[in-house]
């Protein structure tokens, strides 16, 4: 996700840099010069193409890689969406002078090209990644880049053309009846405090899309492709309040914003029903976009300011991302930016009302609402408390707040305060208990907690279980990692036949791995975020390193790039641990990284995928992988007997062993717990050139169609009592 967000963060730098370039474009004289110079800007970005990230590229070890990150997009793709970004206010520009009966409002055409960019969002995952390669897909894209510039200037010398053969006198009255055509609704005269407020409205959809993008890819799921949804949803506002009949009027989500606000702040840390959680934060996201942008809409200026209004809303849209993409990370240990945005919007509505004591009432009505509310929180009534009989409906109490913040939506002040302290202290009290430890890197929000006795930690990512260690039994492998789980089994196998004198792991966890350590057995683990390591070396958290592994060694960086500078034939066996999540790292899955892992095995060595997933469906990838390179695969669905005390602390886990020839397997072949795994066609083998996420992911539509039983049907129509 923090990549996703800070590629997001990128192209809103690049884009106010484009605006800023059509700005000043448009004060050039004669519609001549500014398509000549917009073409030779358009040719220099031919010059970049195709599209080419060199695997080379190798950040150094950081919790927090923003910047190479930003610099490896710059030289990627910043020059071609640079000249691209300039397209949607240039080109609006021109419309405006072409004589067209909507020449005087072309803000309609940012529908356009939001609605286009929509559609490529949802096609790409679903229709592109999964049928070209990577340098396939340059090749098109860099097609498409010379149709777009070719339009460009074609439309450009069409429209020049034309304002040339007419009349100097016709084209003049022309010129001048568009420029005196003022709509009602839109502003002829730009002030620094209206440039402030496009920049304040812009930069709170923008943090929000970012925060809310992580808040749910980190509190909600871990699912794959989950951070499509908020920006589709922001771009789906932009098209709704941009066009000139806006299907939702912007008084009705001014009305409907305080209710979504309550519901927010009443059910923000809620940890219940998934799709319950989503809808709503997606929701929150969706209105605050509808009702910011909209009011940009309404403050928007004539067409001579046009470019100057894109300008101002892209420095807006870059100020929240570099928020999110940039400080928060570093100043928050949580993704506290998305509350903090959240309640400070509440700034920027519009504001009415008149009265002598109109300022005084924007403290005192907060004040009392808040009494009122820690009241009944607290009270007591008949040995039960207020509160509980409130939640006896909690609809009903939703709405009784949502009524509340609505009749205060007229004044921001007022509005702000109430719903803050609703919000803040609804995340007060899901503080999580037994918590001990929190730190948040560029990879994520880790949290270490301890069961009530204190003699258990668990380390999780965002929601995934990433491993614990039992304090009073410190040296014995748990969850994943279970002694009579695979990865015990490949150990003693291994051990059985030959010597194992040295042991690669990528992804390093809580360190628990090193319980299988011996003497005189060498043992280095790849790590990608330093956080991890600092966890897992801190023996007031986890102290397998402390006691099983003292001598192990750890590679920070990507442990594909950090593998192949490793002497060949090094290890015995090599395990790839960092499947658990939603940040597939594909290239560790490829017919290339297959290459390397033999290349850097003793000639009877092992590959062992730890491919435990919530959402995917690793097995196939896996399977196509080992027999496109000539190879060999077991795989085991590892269950643990719940009725066992000794795998009470056990955790469910797939695993699959891979060699280069079969003889190498002959031992795991006569354990009936591991088999064949299944390959998949549909998947295809996975290179550094093609991967298809999406062909992996488990939907799990009947969980889906029972939720909405449970949380609908049966709501409504209540199934029968046995005895009716």
């Amino acid at each position: 996700p923090a990549v996703w967000n800070t590629a997001v963060m990128f192209f809103q730098g690049v884009l106010l840099a484009g605006y800023l370039y059509a700005h000043l474009l448009s004060q050039v004289r004669g519609l001549g010069k500014q398509a000549l110079i917009h073409g030779a800007v358009l040719a220099a970005g031919l010059l970049f193409l195709p599209v080419h990230v060199g695997l080379a590229w190798s950040p150094t070890a950081s919790a927090h890689p923003v910047l190479w990150l930003i610099v490896l997009l710059t030289v990627s793709i910043g020059v071609p969406f640079f000249a691209i970004s300039a397209t949607a206010p240039l080109l609006q520009k021109w419309f405006s002078h072409s004589g067209h009966r909507h020449a005087s409002d072309p803000y309609f055409l940012y529908v356009a090209s939001n609605l286009g960019g929509m559609i490529a969002l949802l096609i790409y995952p679903v229709l592109v990644e999964p049928r070209f390669g990577l340098t396939l897909q340059s090749r098109l894209w860099t097609a498409g880049y010379a149709l777009l510039a070719l339009l460009i200037v074609l439309y450009a010398a069409g429209l020049w053309t034309v304002q040339r053969r007419q009349a100097r006198s016709e084209f003049a009255d022309i010129a001048a009846s568009a420029d005196a055509i003022t709509l009602s609704d839109t502003l002829t005269r730009v002030t620094w405090a209206m440039r402030a407020r496009w920049v304040a409205l812009a930069s709170v959809p923008s943090a929000l899309l970012l925060a809310v993008t992580l808040h749910i890819s980190t509190d909600v799921a871990a699912a794959p492709f989950l951070w499509v949804a908020p920006l589709l949803l922001y771009s789906l506002s932009f098209i709704l309040v941009f066009a000139r009949r806006p299907i939702l009027k912007h008084k009705w989500v001014l009305w409907l914003q305080p209710w979504a606000y309550a519901f927010a702040a009443l059910y923000f840390t809620e940890g219940g029903d998934f799709w319950f959680v989503l809808t709503l934060h997606l929701l929150v996201l969706f209105v605050a976009a509808m009702v910011f942008h909209g009011e940009l809409v309404r403050r928007r200026p004539t067409v001579e300011h046009l470019t100057e209004f894109y300008l101002w809303l892209s420095v807006g849209g870059l100020l929240g991302g570099v928020f999110c993409a940039m400080i928060a990370p570093v100043v928050f240990n949580s993704v506290f930016e998305y509350p903090l945005v959240l309640a400070l919007s509440g700034l920027l509505l519009p504001s009415s009302g008149r009265g002598r004591y109109r300022y005084v009432l924007d403290l005192a009505l907060p004040a009392a609402f808040v009494g009122l509310y820690f009241f009944a929180r607290e009270y007591e009534y008949k040995n039960e408390k207020l509160w509980d009989i409130l939640n006896w409906s909690p609809t009903l109490f939703c709405l009784g707040i949502g009524a509340i913040l609505f009749a205060f939506r007229k004044r921001p002040l007022r509005f702000t305060l109430a719903f803050s302290v609703l919000l803040f202290h609804a995340i007060y009290l899901d503080e999580i208990e037994n918590r001990i430890f929190r730190d948040r890197s560029f990879f994520g929000v880790y949290t270490v907690v301890t069961n009530d006795e204190g003699n258990v930690h668990e380390l999780h990512h965002g929601t995934t279980l990433h491993g614990d260690q039992d304090m009073d039994d410190p040296q014995r492998a748990r969850t994943y990692y279970d002694p009579r789980g695979p990865l015990a089994q490949v150990f003693e196998t291994m051990r059985a036949v030959r010597k194992l004198d040295h042991v690669g792991v990528m992804g390093l966890g809580t360190g628990c791995t090193t319980c299988y350590q011996q003497a005189g057995q060498a043992m280095t683990f790849f790590e990608v975020d330093p956080t991890i390591e600092r966890i897992a070396r801190n023996p007031r958290l986890f102290r397998y390193l402390e006691l099983c592994g003292p001598d192990v060694k750890v590679i920070l960086g990507d442990g594909r790039q950090s593998l192949s500078r490793m002497p060949d034939g090094t290890f015995n066996l090599l395990i790839l641990d960092a499947f658990s999540s939603d940040a597939i790292p594909v290239h560790l899955m490829t017919r290339e990284a297959l290459a390397i892992y033999f290349q850097k095995l003793t000639p009877s060595g092992l590959v062992l995928f730890h491919i435990s997933n919530r959402f995917l469906d690793l097995e196939p990838v896996v399977a196509n992988l080992a027999t496109d390179a000539g190879g060999i695969a077991l795989i085991q669905d590892y269950d643990p007997d719940s009725e066992d005390e000794e795998s009470v602390n056990a955790s469910a886990s797939t695993w699959v062993v891979v060699a280069r020839d079969a003889a190498d397997l002959v031992l795991f072949n006569a354990d009936d717990r591991w088999r064949t795994p299944t390959p998949d066609a549909r998947v295809g083998v996975w290179t550094d050139d093609y991967s298809n996420i999406f062909q992996t992911m488990m939907w799990g539509i009947n969980d889906y169609v029972e939720t909405l039983k449970t949380h609908i049907w049966d709501k409504v129509f209540p199934p029968a009592e046995p005895n009716e």
